[in-house]
């Protein structure tokens, strides 16, 4: 336990003084029971109950003293509450293939319209972490409900060469469980050049045995990948839902893009970009999700929608002078009751 104001809880130093106080009040009390023949009779003339009886008012007053203190001092402590807590990772393609317009403006920019609306009207209970992709994937903000932070990472977006729509998958999947100690370097991040570029800090977590459990059983947590669908680079997509939905994570895809495919100016050529809406369907059946196509913001509220929460223990360090008040005031309370109900006075 921790006190914020801790200068105050040298006011418990009072607290001997008035037990010496109250000793003092008793010793000048059985000096004036002289007209008794001998202490033998006051003792004989006062019941053992009632001898302990008289004490323990004022015990109990001076223990809500002593509480009263330290709700003064402001208490705070570690606690264990139940919390209801929801995650959602958003994997978004930013891979060149996004800039073809066959959903306008264009891919990219449609799913940006896309999340952003999705943001603007998340739950209080849920986070959002992002994870872009494309040679390779980056987690580029940690899950939070803070809407300017996401909508801010959404619009620092920028497309780049190939599709790794597999290390998106595998990335949300690292954010979802830090502890499980993903390869991200051998199944993430791909060349040696890009592990260079974009090394993530020097922390590596025990690799842990993972035990598989039914796809789509985890309710609190999900990925939302937005691509569309067409894999060019890093782990094959199939796999990393198949890792996906051994944790229980369900892989929600969202396609842009049309059946026939888009142009895109690439180096001033206008390049053809095909759109792999089975991949899409094949990952979002996997792992007991849903496959939605060019994704309203409609849409995308029933990926939340369809999580129900579930109540988490989380560990958090919250001040408790409301309970040291509140028992101060119960102490209180009873040393007054019981005083008046057996001497009939406070």
């Amino acid at each position: 336990m921790k006190f914020i104001w801790t200068d105050l809880l040298l006011l418990l130093a009072l607290l001997p003084l008035l037990v010496a106080l109250y000793l003092y009040v008793l010793r000048r009390h059985q000096r004036r029971a002289v007209r008794f023949a001998s202490l033998a009779l006051v003792r004989a003339a006062v019941p053992g109950s009632a001898r302990w009886r008289r004490h323990l008012p004022p015990a109990l007053l001076l223990a809500a003293l002593a509480a009263a203190i330290f709700a003064l001092a402001r208490p705070s402590a570690m606690i264990t509450l139940p919390s209801q807590q929801r995650t959602i990772i958003m994997s978004i393609d930013v891979s060149l293939s996004m800039r073809a317009t066959d959903v306008q403006p264009n891919r990219l920019a449609a799913a940006q319209a896309a999340a952003k609306s999705f943001i603007e009207e998340l739950p209080s209970d849920l986070r959002v972490g992002i994870v872009s992709f494309a040679g390779t994937a980056l987690l580029i903000q940690k899950p939070t409900n803070n809407k300017d932070d996401l909508i801010a990472a959404l619009d620092r977006l920028q497309l780049d060469r190939h599709t790794a729509i597999g290390s998106g998958i595998v990335m949300a999947l690292a954010t979802l469980f830090p502890d499980e100690g993903i390869d991200l370097e051998s199944m993430v991040l791909g060349s040696r050049q890009s592990w260079r570029t974009n090394k993530p800090p020097e922390k590596k977590a025990e690799k842990k045995e993972v035990k598989s459990v039914p796809p789509g059983s985890n309710t609190s947590s999900a990925i939302v990948l937005l691509t569309d669908g067409r894999r060019t680079t890093g782990p094959d997509p199939l796999d990393a839902a198949r890792m996906a939905a051994d944790h229980g994570i369900r892989v929600f895809t969202v396609g842009f893009g049309s059946p026939a495919g888009g142009p895109a100016m690439m180096d001033g050529y206008s390049i053809y970009m095909a759109y792999d809406e089975a991949t899409l369907k094949s990952i979002a059946e996997l792992t007991e999700a849903e496959y939605f196509h060019a994704a309203s913001a409609d849409e995308l509220k029933r990926v939340y929608q369809a999580l129900s929460g579930k109540f988490v223990l989380a560990k958090e360090e919250r001040e408790v002078t409301a309970l040291a008040a509140a028992l101060a005031a119960l102490l209180t309370l009873a040393a007054g009751g019981l005083s008046l109900a057996w001497f009939n006075r406070l």
